[in-house]
């Protein structure tokens, strides 16, 4: 059914919002402890995909599904499913930085809280592991009961990633996590998410091809809800074998 390096095997994915499909017969496999990209003009569907693995978009009334997701080979559509440990599992990094208006060490202790952690000692030690793996502790680590809200717009997003990681995730799924950022933030959790696929599977929906090329190993470009492409990254932008897919990425189209 699925290769065991197979994080998500995903097979015959239909979507609609009411009437309007957004997604059409989607086919792919996912694979571990790698930065797979969802690259394609706006409303092409990656977002919506991309939110289809956590089960996100069920708090939409007119969603309808039909086909197969399989992570870690279970379905994540069946009745038995938590949802609940699944978005556990399977975290979510939004476009715009949305830390809770409380203290940076509150954000990060939130999520192990709900799942029953209130030592205090393992929450000073998720914390601060968060933190560092967000590459973020030592610019924080005076200021870990002032309000988040007082960090820069990269240093919340970073947050958000810590927050996401402190509940100890599989996946990790981020939806343009630096549109809203500028360049050097940008660069700061590029070269975080290369540390981060040693542990986790990463998916990252981006506008920015360049983004696509820099950090990822497998590329999946979705046009008008079909997957047209999905390869390596490289082979995906240097030797396409849609022409669709060669229009989009030398810009006659987006």
């Amino acid at each position: 059914m699925q290769e065991p390096h197979s994080k998500f095997a995903i097979r015959d994915l239909d979507l609609w919002y009411g009437k309007s499909q957004a997604l059409k017969k989607i086919t792919i496999d996912i694979e571990a402890n790698s930065v797979t990209a969802l690259i394609g003009p706006s409303g092409c569907g990656k977002s919506t995909f991309l939110r289809t693995l956590n089960r996100m978009n069920d708090l939409i009334d007119s969603v309808r599904v039909e086909g197969t997701v399989l992570y870690e080979g279970s379905d994540i559509f069946a009745p038995e499913t938590d949802v609940i440990d699944l978005r556990k599992r399977v975290g979510m990094v939004f476009q715009k930085p949305n830390p809770f208006p409380m203290s940076l060490y509150d954000n990060i202790a939130y999520g192990p809280r709900v799942h029953g952690i209130q030592d205090r000692a393992t929450l000073d030690d998720i914390v601060e592991r968060s933190l560092k793996q967000a590459a973020l502790f030592d610019e924080v680590k005076d200021r870990l009961h002032s309000s988040a809200l007082g960090l820069s717009g990269g240093q919340q997003q970073r947050l958000c990633i810590a927050r996401v990681l402190a509940v100890e995730p599989d996946v990790v799924l981020m939806d343009e996590p630096t549109s809203a950022l500028d360049p050097i933030s940008t660069a700061k959790i590029e070269t975080l998410l290369d540390e981060l696929k040693q542990q986790y599977t990463i998916i990252i929906v981006t506008h920015n091809m360049q983004q696509a090329g820099r950090v990822s190993d497998r590329t999946a470009f979705f046009l008008l809800g079909d997957l047209v492409e999905y390869s390596a990254t490289k082979e995906l932008f240097f030797n396409p074998r849609d022409e669709r897919t060669e229009n989009y990425i030398s810009g006659r189209f987006g």
